[in-house]
């Protein structure tokens, strides 16, 4: 089958507002500290990466504009 316009599988990145980064940073951030010590290493830093991405693109948008 085919996809068709707009389909979430046209491998786009899902664009997301300021208040559904928020969210997500939240979310991310409560995943991370409730993680079990025996969590792979690996999987941690790809949630502390993605955090770091989140806090600058959050960062941005709240920025003054001149």
């Amino acid at each position: 089958m085919r996809a068709f316009d707009g389909q979430f599988s046209d491998n786009k990145p899902i664009r997301r507002n300021t208040d559904e980064k928020r969210r997500l940073l939240a979310e991310l951030e409560q995943t991370l500290k409730d993680m079990k010590p025996h969590a792979s290493p690996s999987l941690r830093e790809s949630i502390k990466a993605r955090i770091i991405e989140l806090r600058a693109d959050v960062a941005a948008a709240t920025a003054p504009r001149r």
